[in-house]
């Protein structure tokens, strides 16, 4: 349409229906997002020129400036268009690896023996959302689930990460992700049983933030418990409508600071003092979930899990915060008998007790957390903690030091958000999918010893596989 020799051909213009074609196409099969809208334009903007050609409508002359603007501005479009979608993109889980097809179902659980101490309220029950994953039996043309459904989660979190507040119409576009999962399937009977896995979540994080693990344990006859946990993750939403945000930073790092440091004087919230800080009442959410999952595995409400969980078999998973609070469940649960924690200063409690399950810890090396800006008081708070409960385990214990991999490699991050993340540096140089492969490797290693007892022989020591990881063994 600039050309003047090609503005004569008709080849141009069946090129812009095909546009068109391809874009009620991709509003059919993808829906609309908002990365999408400057192509949405473009298309509509040459289809109308095309049409009013082809209508021999009259053009009235213009200057080479305006000729020269109009181009620049279509160059600008065509650009705008092609990398907008590339930078928030509605990705795809990787196939897991595992015989299992994925079932998923959520459940809305309320302790009312323990009181919420995050809210002013004295009589505020504890409440929590569990999101459950298992082994389904596989149905190829069920709709897959959705990664998640609140786009309040994603913009909060993005928002904690990223220190600038993102509008929810940024990030909402990720509810149109979905995975490998199908809502409410029925539970794969190639085993009689599946040993159950616990998932703490980080601060200000969400439910389904390492969705990349879980599908892979599941797929290898795992059934993998998630908690959303109220005031400490980003956002949520209960069944009725009410939405929960996460606390400020400041508000709660005082009392996870007084659980892996007590202090002289124990740091309040809402008018409560909490001389063990909080670290402690985190860890009753996974007892909690594991008392609701007995009651599950008795007579499922939703008709679905009953019997299907084995829990003489239960491990626990935590990442950051997570990562703290899963050891400290370990101490005070022994129904768990086995804990993997990526990226986490351990308590002063268990460091001292030590633990008597099995336990695997990942972190990244120094040189790597320098890198990706840690300040030296964290970094040694990190390595020194979790080195003394490597030191103090009573049972097998395995450290995995990474290189490379930044805090938000250990999490689903790196998918959602790839060319933004990485540009700030919050992503280390390793390759999304490799440093994916090391968690999922060294985590169903890790429990297939422990929980099913089969070799896992990924845990013997060093391994070609993973030069990117430093091993080491105790048992």
């Amino acid at each position: 349409m600039i050309v003047p020799r090609l503005r004569a051909s008709t080849w141009p213009g069946w090129l812009s229906l095909i546009a068109l074609l391809l874009a009620a196409l991709h509003l059919l099969v993808e829906r609309y997002r908002w990365p999408m809208v400057p192509a949405y334009v473009l298309t509509a903007v040459l289809l109308a020129a095309w049409w009013w050609q082809r209508l021999g409508w009259p053009i009235r002359p213009v200057s080479g400036t305006v000729v020269g603007v109009a181009i620049g501005l279509g160059v600008l479009g065509l650009v705008v268009a092609a990398v907008l979608p590339v930078i928030v993109p509605v990705f795809q889980f990787p196939q897991p690896s595992g015989p299992h097809a994925i079932g998923t179902v959520t459940y809305h659980w309320t302790d009312n023996e323990r009181p919420e101490v995050f809210t002013a309220t004295a009589n505020d029950p504890r409440e929590v959302v569990v999101q459950i994953w298992y082994p389904a039996k596989e149905d190829s043309a069920a709709p897959r689930a959705p990664y998640m459904q609140d786009a309040h989660a994603i913009a909060f979190w993005f928002t904690w990460l990223l220190k600038v507040r993102l509008p929810e119409w940024v990030s909402g576009q990720l509810t149109s992700v979905t995975t490998n999962a199908v809502t409410a399937a029925p539970v794969a009977p190639t085993e009689p049983s599946y040993p159950v896995l616990i998932f703490m979540e980080g601060l200000s994080g969400f439910r389904q933030m390492n969705t990349f693990l879980f599908e892979e344990l599941v797929s290898h006859g795992y059934i993998v418990a998630a908690i959303d946990q109220p005031y400490v993750t980003a956002a949520m939403e209960f069944p009725d409508g009410r939405q929960v945000f996460g606390l400020p930073k400041s508000d709660v790092w005082p009392l996870i600071q007084q659980s892996l440091h007590p202090g002289e004087t124990a740091p309040e919230l809402e008018g409560r003092a909490f001389p063990d800080g909080i670290i402690p009442y985190l860890a009753r959410d996974a007892m909690f979930t594991l008392d609701q999952l007995t009651a599950v595995n008795v007579a499922d409400p939703h008709g679905i899990l009953a019997g299907s969980l084995d829990l003489e078999r239960a491990g626990i998973i935590g990442v950051s915060l997570g990562g703290i609070v899963s050891p400290a469940a370990c101490r005070m649960e022994p129904r768990l008998r086995a804990c993997l924690t990526m990226e986490a200063p351990i308590t002063a409690a268990v460091v001292d007790a030590g633990l008597e399950q099995p336990t695997l810890l990942v972190i990244g090396d120094v040189e790597t957390m320098r890198r990706a800006g840690w300040s030296q008081a964290d970094i040694d708070q990190h390595h020194t903690t979790m080195r003394a409960l490597f030191e103090n385990l009573a049972g097998d214990g395995y450290f995995v030091t990474t290189h490379g991999m930044y805090h938000l490699n250990l999490t689903d991050a790196p998918l959602l958000l790839p060319l933004p993340l990485r540009a700030l540096g919050l992503l280390g140089p390793i390759a999304v999918r490799r440093g994916h492969d090391i968690v999922e490797a060294y985590a169903l290693a890790f429990f297939d010893r422990h929980l099913k007892g089969l070799p896992g022989p990924l845990l013997d020591g060093a391994s070609p596989q993973f030069p990117e990881v430093r091993f080491e063994g105790r048992r």
